[in-house]
């Protein structure tokens, strides 16, 4: 039989909890399409980072947390590079919107690479593992430099298939490419460990696998390869947006 856990300990373990989490968290959300919300019918209310805003609110009552999505369509890590004065731009603006908050926790939570890995198209692309090393690394060491303390966490790129062909090309090529990004990423966050500790984090890893068994979990697109799966729908984009909500609140819930 279990146990009761008496009242005045559960009260001193919920107090625990809540003084672990940060009260004011803001949420930079960097990313291309997926994260921008395309395809869906209402982007303001249903892209990923809307609904990781939405799930932290619940799971960290008392917090307050607030975010900017930065996502664009058809980028790559190219576009958001700092020294090209374009996308990078805009999450400066973001950034420092949120920086005069001194008590906030800034969190850059970033997905890129779904572009990258296109065979042509979008800019850049196709870019080869070790050049989105350089770039990743480039933004990150921008970002670390202009916002001392904050929190970046990498998330894995989800699956999209392998007829998938718009106006770019992605198809088999691509999708294989897009996997030799992960040790990339999983390698980018550990050689920070040692020059940035605690700042730095793998989030979700689970979207390749995950999304490649649910094709229903995404809009079915025409191409010039017939149908392909490349964005979530409205529930796809619903449980990505929790996977990374979940991923963020198990990081700055290590935070001291």
């Amino acid at each position: 039989m279990m146990k009761r856990i008496p009242i005045a300990l559960y009260f001193l373990l919920a107090g625990l909890c809540a003084a672990a989490q940060p009260k004011k968290l803001d949420i930079v959300f960097i990313g291309n399409s997926i994260t921008q919300g395309g395809g869906l019918q209402h982007p303001l209310e249903e892209a990923p980072p809307v609904k990781a805003w939405e799930w932290l609110k619940r799971a960290m009552p008392g917090s307050n947390i607030q975010y900017s999505n930065q996502g664009v369509s058809g980028s790559t890590t190219v576009d958001f590079l700092p020294a090209t004065n374009k996308l990078f731009n805009n999450v400066v603006k973001a950034a420092d919107a949120f920086k005069a908050d001194k008590d906030a926790t800034l969190v850059f939570s970033m997905v890129l690479g779904t572009n990258d890995s296109a065979i042509e198209g979008p800019n850049g692309s196709p870019v080869s593992p070790e050049q989105y090393r350089l770039n990743v690394k480039a933004i990150l060491d921008q970002l670390l430099s202009s916002y001392p303390g904050c929190i970046i966490i990498l998330h894995h790129p989800t699956w999209y298939s392998p007829n998938t062909h718009n106006g770019a090309r992605y198809l088999a090529e691509g999708l294989a490419r897009l996997q030799s990004y992960f040790p990339v990423l999983d390698a980018i966050v550990a050689g920070y460990r040692s020059t940035h500790p605690g700042q730095v984090y793998t989030g979700y890893t689970g979207g390749f696998s995950y999304f490649k068994k649910h094709p229903e979990l995404f809009i079915q697109e025409n191409g010039r390869s017939g149908v392909f799966q490349l964005h979530p729908n409205a529930k796809g984009a619903a449980e990505l947006g929790v996977f990374w909500a979940q991923a963020i609140k198990k990081v700055v819930g290590r935070l001291k």
